[in-house]
């Protein structure tokens, strides 16, 4: 059996909140994968040369849901292995917390067919991947609580596609 060529991967993203009264909502994007399948994930991607993984955070998260963000608090990074074209990839994803300060959904790009608030509670059933769900969880926990860390997502064999 043939080895595979191994690599690493950075990206950057985050968990946008904003309160209806008390009720926290995130934003999440929706991706077609394949025919009739599709997969909620948080925002975010990949850095572009120079840029520190605040600003990777932030354009990509801007990019990805029109939104004009500012971080508010760095969040546990999700750390994922999959493969692609041959190469098993190690992936770490760096996340911050995030509040709008400007822009619209409607802004977003094309890399989310469809970018939605999404209340906490409701966050779990939808979004794909089991590391983004523990991470969310555990952010609204951290909201409902200030005093509560977050902790990292504890499954690293759930991992969301590459980009």
């Amino acid at each position: 059996m043939a080895r595979l060529r191994t690599a690493t991967a950075t990206s950057a993203g985050g968990i946008v909140v904003r309160y209806e009264g008390d009720i926290p909502s995130l934003v999440l994007g929706m991706r077609r994968r394949e025919r009739d399948r599709v997969t909620w994930a948080l925002p975010k991607g990949t850095p572009n040369a120079g840029e520190t993984t605040e600003e990777t955070a932030l354009r990509e998260v801007g990019e990805e849901t029109g939104l004009e963000v500012r971080i508010t608090d760095r969040l546990p990074s999700i750390q994922y292995s999959f493969v692609q074209r041959g190469t098993r990839i190690y992936k770490t994803v760096h996340y911050f917390l995030m509040e709008p300060v400007g822009g619209d959904l409607s802004a977003h790009d094309h890399e989310f067919e469809e970018v939605r608030w999404t209340r906490f509670d409701d966050a779990a059933d939808i979004l794909a991947f089991e590391t983004e769900r523990n991470l969310v969880m555990s952010t609204a926990l951290r909201l409902a609580d200030p005093t509560t860390p977050v902790a990292a997502p504890d499954d690293p064999s759930q991992h969301p596609a590459a980009r």
